[in-house]
């Protein structure tokens, strides 16, 4: 391959880095055509875009942006293939339906946090998006307010069918 080249791949990598805010590295050197074709199509109705990247490419394109991305460095050995997404839990929830351990997780990046080792897979899979965690502040915030209007609206009703039977009693 042409320096050129390279430069070119290392450039669309780190865009393609930059444009998803997550990504997983996965091992699918055991998984056959079908199987490699089968997940691909998974990824896709996923929302998951997977490629397959030379170690040494990703490792420059991953140098080359401003985020500290080393931890993840030791993780690029043998084949490497980088799953993308918006959500940072959709690719692990995908990867445990392998029940084999094909294809592994090697390393991911999610949620500005690094995760080494196919055993990080679980708290991959649980780890909730900002949207997410700020849905539930929100929910939480609410609720204390919308059980006072309650107490005020049930003591209106209090108040209002006291004051209906005093007037049915003058009468």
């Amino acid at each position: 391959m042409r320096k050129e080249d390279k430069g070119v791949i290392i450039g669309q990598l780190a865009d393609t880095v930059k444009q998803y805010g997550h990504f997983y590295l996965v091992d699918t050197t055991a998984m056959d055509a079908a199987a490699t074709s089968d997940l691909r199509k998974k990824c896709f109705k996923a929302g998951i875009k997977l490629i397959v990247v030379k170690n040494s490419l990703l490792h420059k394109a991953l140098m080359s942006l401003d985020v500290d991305y080393s931890p993840l460095f030791d993780s690029l050995k043998g084949t490497t293939s980088v799953m993308f997404c918006e959500t940072a839990n959709a690719p692990a929830k995908l990867l445990k339906e392998y029940k084999d351990g094909v294809p592994a997780l090697k390393a991911a990046y999610a949620e500005e946090g690094f995760y080494v080792g196919a055993d990080q897979l679980e708290a991959l899979a649980t780890i909730k998006s900002k949207n997410e965690v700020i849905a539930e502040i929100v929910a939480l915030l609410q609720s204390p307010a919308k059980n006072v209007i309650s107490a005020l609206q049930s003591g209106g009703n209090t108040i209002h069918g006291v004051l209906q039977t005093l007037a049915e009693r003058a009468e």
